[in-house]
């Protein structure tokens, strides 16, 4: 895995579609704050406690003028499915060839449960409306997660 990207940068652009089959590009948030987050896999455990936890906060995101996007390698029809079975109000991108995640270092050698694989590294990016990287998390746990976010949200947009 190459450099992490770091508070400052620019953010990478990207385009991948939603659950809706719409074409959805970095410079679509160029009004708001982004709150652009990696996960490995639809309804899985982890990935589950964390969509609802941003899905659960929504509305102080949106107070603050932020749109929370979760990006995994899963399909559109899983995303639909998953989104339909918790009533999720994020959105999420499909990155099937995992373009998006490489982008934001967020696809690599990683260990879970003793063994090593490649794949989604758990990861979250606050991302300004300039398009530049404000706060970056890699290897994220999910428990409290979205609050931590949202929390360093809130710093940032009343510093």
């Amino acid at each position: 895995m190459s450099e992490k990207l770091k508070t400052g940068t620019e953010a990478p652009s990207f385009t991948a579609l939603d659950s809706n089959e719409k074409s959805i590009s970095l410079e679509d948030f160029a009004s708001s704050w982004l709150v652009l987050y990696f996960y490995p896999k639809d309804d899985t455990p982890g990935c589950t406690v964390e969509a609802n936890d941003f899905t659960s906060l929504i509305g102080e995101f949106d107070a603050l003028n932020a749109k929370v996007v979760g990006v995994s390698p899963d399909s559109i029809n899983s995303h639909c499915k998953f989104i339909e079975k918790y009533n999720l109000t994020i959105k999420l991108l499909s990155d099937p060839d995992h373009k998006v995640a490489e982008s934001y270092q967020a696809w690599g050698l990683k260990q879970f449960m003793g063994k090593e694989s490649i794949g989604i590294i758990r990861s979250t990016f606050l991302i300004d409306p300039s398009g530049t990287i404000a706060k970056s998390w890699y290897s994220v746990k999910t428990n409290g997660h979205a609050e931590m976010v949202l929390k360093a949200l809130k710093s940032l947009v009343s510093a």
